[in-house]
């Protein structure tokens, strides 16, 4: 059955201009020239950022100095650490369930709404939670709100999609390397059984669980919408609430914790004559701090060829090699992360850490969106670019120094995949820190 929503969704999307206008019609008395500067330019403006949360337990962020609007909204609880014994697959299906039939609206006239209204959509999904969003002109932002928030209701041949679907991306995640290292690091991290540590690239679920994952994960309560180019903060959320009221709410339940083991796993194939290691260790400070240790290990590694990485919880560091080199992977890996971390390193690698924060603002509606997603989970709010540069410059050397020597105190997390015969066991590692 359509609800108030669906038919408002209708309602937004078939509005259209049928009448043709004149050319003169298409320009101002005022504009002799269509397209030249204005001779008047408005001054530019910072961005300024308003968060809210609607009685249903929506998050609301929005900024209001995008020229184009992208829209998202982020389930906490709909990534795969959130599965249960069976569900695996779960979270990835879903993902690809995305703006399929719900809500009295079929799949077709879903998508078909979002072109009209000249929207990009697009979903993704990792351990950690799931967004789904669109980017468009800044008029048609509101009205597809609800498409956000549907009551999937799981037709027979939107599953068989979202399986087919989910099992291609599997397929070519399993012949990149990296996606590979990446997930045995987790399996090492927080153990192979564990929500966190099982694969996340896996359709296993059948409908029942993966409507019971759903159920759990894609409620209005926790998560959070985020909005760029919105002039007007509080009555954009006034006509959230009302076109979210029939959304599904959720249990409110907090998302899972995962707990951090240390450990390893290892995928032989001396056949790829290449190997991939990666070392990772627990990581229990801000993502400011994390971006700063990682900018640190890549500036001490770049020479022998280790990159550093961060993720939610870790911070680690990664080397590659054909099978004639493997050999010398171990101890650059060591040595990377042993050395000093001079006042030099970490003042240059506070810099990129805080550019690459605050670029992250100025590169397109859907990266901002992002940041401000983000920083909402982390710290339940977001203001400008100045507070964002800020977290980083009251970093102090003395900071980081002792963040990196209480990583190096937990027990390190040993991935490896390829042609590792000499790559050392995780023991060997354990016992150099």
């Amino acid at each position: 059955m359509m609800n108030v929503a669906s038919r408002r969704v209708l309602s937004v999307a078939s509005r259209r201009v049928t009448t043709s206008r004149q050319f003169s019609a298409l320009l101002e008395v005022t504009e002799e020239y269509p397209g030249i500067p204005s001779l008047s330019p408005q001054a530019a403006k910072a961005s300024k950022a308003s968060v809210s949360t609607l009685p249903s337990g929506l998050i609301v962020v929005t900024e209001d100095a995008c020229t184009t609007s992208t829209v998202t909204m982020t389930y906490p609880k709909a990534g795969s650490g959130s599965e249960m014994l069976g569900e695996e697959g779960a979270a990835l299906i879903n993902k690809c369930l995305a703006f399929n039939s719900g809500s009295g609206l079929s799949t077709i006239l879903i998508n078909r709404t979002i072109e009209n209204e000249g929207a990009t959509p697009f979903a993704s999904a990792d351990r950690s939670g799931a967004t789904l969003g669109y980017t468009v002109e800044p008029e048609n932002a509101i009205g597809l709100v609800p498409l956000l928030a549907l009551d999937c209701t799981f037709e027979k041949w939107d599953v068989r999609d979202a399986k087919a679907l989910a099992g291609y991306q599997i397929s070519e995640a399993n012949k990149s390397a990296e996606i590979v290292l990446t997930e045995q690091i987790f399996s090492a991290a927080y153990g192979a059984s564990s929500p966190m540590g099982r694969p996340f690239y896996c359709n296993d679920a059948g409908t029942y669980e993966i409507a019971s994952f759903r159920s759990r994960g894609y409620g209005l309560n926790g998560a959070i919408l985020a909005a760029t180019g919105v002039k007007d903060h509080a009555a954009f959320c006034t006509e959230v609430d009302a076109l979210t009221a029939e959304a599904p709410k959720g249990d409110g339940s907090p998302s899972p914790t995962a707990t951090y083991l240390g450990g390893e796993a290892r995928l032989s194939a001396p056949s790829m004559g290449y190997a991939h290691v990666a070392l990772a260790f627990e990581a229990k400070v801000s993502s400011a701090m994390r971006n700063v240790i990682k900018q640190c290990l890549t500036l001490v590694g770049k020479n022998a060829g280790v990159s550093a990485f961060e993720t939610s919880g870790l911070v680690g560091v990664y080397a590659g090699a054909p099978s004639e080199g493997v050999g010398a992977i171990d101890a650059a890996l060591t040595e990377t992360l042993t050395a000093e971390l001079t006042p030099e390193i970490i003042a240059i690698a506070k810099a990129i850490a805080k550019a690459d924060a605050t670029f992250a603002l100025d590169c397109g509606s859907k990266g901002l969106a992002a940041a401000m997603t983000a920083a909402v989970l982390e710290n339940g709010s977001f203001t400008d670019a100045a507070t964002v540069a800020k977290a980083y410059d009251t970093i102090a050397e003395k900071d980081v120094t002792a963040a990196v020597a209480a990583m190096l105190k937990s027990t390190p997390s040993l991935a490896a995949v390829g042609d590792i015969g000499v790559v050392p066991y995780q023991g060997t590692f354990a016992s150099r820190f």
